[in-house]
C-alpha cells in the first residue's frame, strides 16, 4: 500500500505544479510499473504499447468522439442563447425565475456539449448579463451558473458515464438509462434550491418580465429540434432500436443537420474547424484515458485493491461504509481533477472491493457521478467556480462559493436519496433486464 500512496502523492504534486493530467498519470504509472518489475523497462514499455493499442482499438470507445462531435455541432449552432430564452419564457417571470431558467438552460446545453467547464463558461456569458439587468445578487447568479454546469455529467449522453462503463465493464446504454431519473431529480433540486434562496432573501432575485404568448411559442420552437434529437438518441437506446455507439453516430449526424439548417455551417472552412476542435478534445481525453489505465496497472501491481479489501474485512465496514469512504475521497480529489480523470483514477482502485461486496456497479456509477459533481463546486478548488471567476473577474471568489452553497446541499440531498433508495438509479434499468 505504501508504494501506491507514494504514487498518488507524486501524481498530486505534479498536478499542482501544472503538468497535464494525462502525461502525469502516464509518467507516474510507467515509473511505478517499472519499479514493481525490478526496473524491467522492456516489459514496462511492452505493457505501455499493448495498453495504448488495445484501448485505441476498442470499438466501444468510438462513442466518445462521436458524442464530442455532436456537442461541437450544437455548440457552433449558438444554441445557448436559444436555450436560455426558451427557459426564460417558461419560468423567467417568477421570483428567482432567471436563475431557474439558467438551471434549465445549463442542463440542456451541458447534456449536448459534454463538458461541465465549457457549459459554465458559455452560460456565464449568456445568463449573467440578463440576471444583472434585473438586479440579481452576484452570489446567486454566479453560483447557479457554476452549479448548473455540473448537470451535464449526469444527464445522458454523458461522457463520464461512458468512461465509467468502459472501466467497470458495465453496459453504457443501461448507465444512460440509470442516469435519466437522477439527472432530472438534480435539475428539480437545483430549481428548488433557487426557490429556497429567494424565499429566505427576496432581494437575491427579482422576477423577470412575462413574455407574450406568441414570443414564448417562438422561443420554444427554436429549441425543439435539439430536444427531439436528445429524445431520439436516448429513446432509441432505451427501446433497443440501436446501441450507444449507433446512437452517437445518429446524434452527430442530427446535430450536423441542425447546424446546417440554422445557417452556422455554410463553408468547408467552418466544417473543418468543427472537426479539428472535436479531434483536439478527443485527443486530450484519450491522453487522459491512456495515462490513467497505465497508472491503474501500476496500482493493481502494488496490491492496493487487495489491501483495501483486507481493511474492509478487518473493520467490518460493509458496502455502505465503503461507498461513503469512496465518496469522501472523491469529493477531496474532485477539487483538483476533472470528472473523467477522477473516475479513471478512483474506479479501478475500489472496483475489486466493491465487486467482492456484491455492490450493484450501475448504482455505484450514478453515485460516483453525483459525487464528482460536488467536487466541481466545493471549496477550496471547485473547478467550475474558478471557470466562472475567469469569465467574470469582477466577481469575488467568496461570493461565488457562497452562491454555490445551496446547490452543494442539493447535491448532498440527491446523493442521500440515491444511496437510501437505489431504485431512483436502477429502477428504469430493471425494466430492461
Amino acid at each position: 500500500m505504501e508504494l501506491a500512496l507514494i504514487g498518488f502523492a507524486a501524481l498530486l504534486l505534479l498536478s499542482f505544479m501544472g503538468f497535464p493530467l494525462g502525461f502525469t498519470t502516464l509518467a507516474v504509472g510507467v515509473v511505478g510499473f517499472a519499479f514493481t518489475r525490478d526496473w524491467n523497462w522492456h516489459g514496462t514499455f511492452t505493457m505501455l504499447g499493448q495498453q495504448v493499442m488495445e484501448t485505441g482499438a476498442n470499438y466501444g470507445l468510438s462513442v466518445i468522439p462521436l458524442f464530442i462531435l455532436m456537442g461541437s455541432f450544437i455548440h457552433r449552432s449558438n444554441i445557448s442563447e436559444d436555450l436560455f430564452r426558451a427557459a426564460y419564457a417558461l419560468v423567467g417571470y417568477r421570483k428567482g425565475g432567471l436563475a431557474q431558467a439558467t438551471v434549465l438552460a445549463c442542463a440542456g446545453f451541458s447534456a449536448v456539449s459534454g463538458s461541465s467547464l465549457a457549459t459554465a463558461a458559455t452560460m456565464t456569458k449568456v445568463a449573467m448579463p440578463h440576471m444583472r439587468k434585473y438586479g440579481y445578487a452576484d452570489s446567486l447568479s454566479s453560483g447557479v451558473v457554476a452549479a448548473g454546469g455540473t448537470l451535464g455529467i449526469m444527464i445522458p449522453p454523458s461522457v463520464p458515464l461512458i468512461i465509467y462503463g468502459l472501466v467497470a465493464e458495465e453496459d453504457i446504454g443501461k448507465l444512460f438509462i440509470a442516469g435519466t431519473i437522477p439527472g432530472l431529480m438534480l435539475v428539480l433540486l437545483f430549481m428548488l434550491a433557487v426557490r429556497a434562496a429567494v424565499w429566505r432573501n427576496p432581494s437575491l432575485g427579482a422576477p423577470g418580465e412575462r413574455m407574450p404568448r406568441s414570443e414564448r411559442f417562438a422561443a420554444y420552437a427554436k429549441v425543439w429540434p435539439v430536444v427531439a434529437l436528445f429524445l431520439l438518441v436516448l429513446g432509441g437506446i432505451y427501446a433497443g432500436a440501436f446501441t450507444p455507439t449507433e446512437a452517437s453516430g445518429i446524434g452527430a449526424f442530427g446535430a450536423a443537420v441542425f447546424a446546417v439548417a440554422k445557417g452556422h455551417v455554410r463553408t468547408w472552412s467552418v466544417l473543418i474547424d468543427i472537426l479539428i476542435d472535436s479531434c483536439k478534445t478527443t485527443a486530450i481525453l484519450f491522453a487522459v484515458i491512456f495515462g490513467a489505465l497505465v497508472f491503474a496497472n501500476f496500482i493493481n501491481l502494488s496490491g492496493l485493491p487487495f489491501d483495501l479489501l483486507d481493511i474492509v474485512e478487518d473493520y467490518n465496514m460493509g458496502p455502505i461504509g465503503v461507498i461513503i469512504f469512496v465518496c469522501l475521497v472523491c469529493v477531496v480529489l474532485g477539487m483538483v481533477f476533472e470528472a473523467v480523470g477522477l473516475l479513471l483514477l478512483i474506479v479501478p482502485v475500489f472496483l475489486p472491493t466493491l465487486s467482492a461486496l456484491g455492490v450493484d456497479l450501475i448504482w455505484f456509477g450514478i453515485i460516483m457521478v453525483v459525487v464528482v459533481e460536488m467536487g466541481l463546486i466545493t471549496p477550496p478548488i471547485g473547478m467550475n467556480v474558478f471557470t466562472v471567476r475567469a469569465v467574470m473577474p469582477d466577481i469575488k471568489l467568496g461570493h461565488i462559493f457562497r452562491g454555490v452553497t445551496p446547490f452543494v446541499i442539493a447535491d448532498i440531498v440527491a446523493l442521500a436519496l440515491i444511496v437510501v433508495f437505489p431504485v431512483i438509479a436502477v429502477g428504469l434499468v430493471g425494466l430492461l433486464r
